[in-house]
């Protein structure tokens, strides 16, 4: 670690921004699997497309699927999955981009460490607030089957907890609240952040 020392480049977040004409920042969704995260960041990124806004979606499969297809579903490993995906996230918002992140990250101490490598002025909790019993009948993906059929193990929601966001900064629910209205809200609501000053 000794060996590294930081290059000083000539452009910077500030300048990225002023080119994209926006701030950047991230919103973390945050809810169990199959509550709408990834649904609902897509629609958020079309609504911002729409108004020239640079953005870019993480979600939790295609970092799994890539950067972090070496880990498991171990506590530890969990924990370095969101780690990775949070480094990821700062790298994006240097780039002067808008980052719509969708992860489980089922404890609180996960979202705290999130929140302290992008930074608290730049990180944007939105909890998908769905019930577990509305998730597992969906099911899209067959997990929460596989899971009550023991066939995976630390499943969020199953065997493993999800630990509900304290003070979110946004709060969907999703058995009230249609997903475009979300969509709408959520974009309404990050107005005033993406202005330059």
């Amino acid at each position: 670690m000794n060996n590294i020392t930081t290059f000083n480049f000539s452009l910077g977040r500030e300048e990225r921004s002023k080119l994209s004409n926006h701030t950047s920042f991230v919103v973390w969704f945050t809810g169990l699997s199959g509550s709408g995260k990834s649904t609902l960041a897509n629609m958020v990124e079309k609504l911002l497309y729409e108004q020239k806004v640079r953005t870019f979606v993480l979600d939790g499969d295609s970092l799994r699927n890539g950067l972090n297809k070496e880990l498991d579903f171990s506590p530890e490993e969990r924990e370095e999955n969101l780690r990775v995906a949070a480094e990821v996230a700062k790298i994006l918002v240097s780039s002067g981009s808008v980052v719509l992140a969708s992860f489980i990250s089922p404890k609180q101490a996960n979202r705290d460490l999130v929140k302290e490598i992008i930074g608290e002025q730049d990180f944007i909790e939105t909890f998908v607030n769905t019930s577990l019993e509305t998730c597992e009948k969906r099911d899209v993906k067959g997990l929460y089957k596989k899971a009550r059929a023991g066939e995976i193990k630390n499943f969020t929601g199953i065997d493993s907890p999800y630990e509900k966001p304290k003070n979110p900064e946004i709060e969907i629910n999703t058995e009230k609240e249609n997903l475009q209205e979300a969509a709408n809200r959520i974009v309404n609501l990050l107005q005033k952040k993406l202005e330059l000053k």
